[in-house]
């Protein structure tokens, strides 16, 4: 019983290794193009809810 447990953590463990060597880490270029794509996608959303903010404020204040 405790035999077959070793043997499926064994394959479990030489299969993990095999997909690890499928693996590409992307280039320093690359990290750097994603990284600054994400940051201006953040900034562009950030601005458009904050304009949608002030709207939504100012129409508040005109209700009242």
């Amino acid at each position: 019983m405790i035999k077959k447990g070793f043997n499926a953590v064994r394959t479990f463990l030489r299969d993990v290794k095999g997909e690890l060597l499928k693996v590409t880490f992307p280039s320093r270029h690359e990290t750097m193009g994603s990284t600054a794509v994400v940051i201006i996608f953040t900034v562009i959303v950030a601005l458009f809810l904050a304009g949608i903010d002030l709207i939504l404020v100012r129409l508040l204040r005109l209700a009242v």
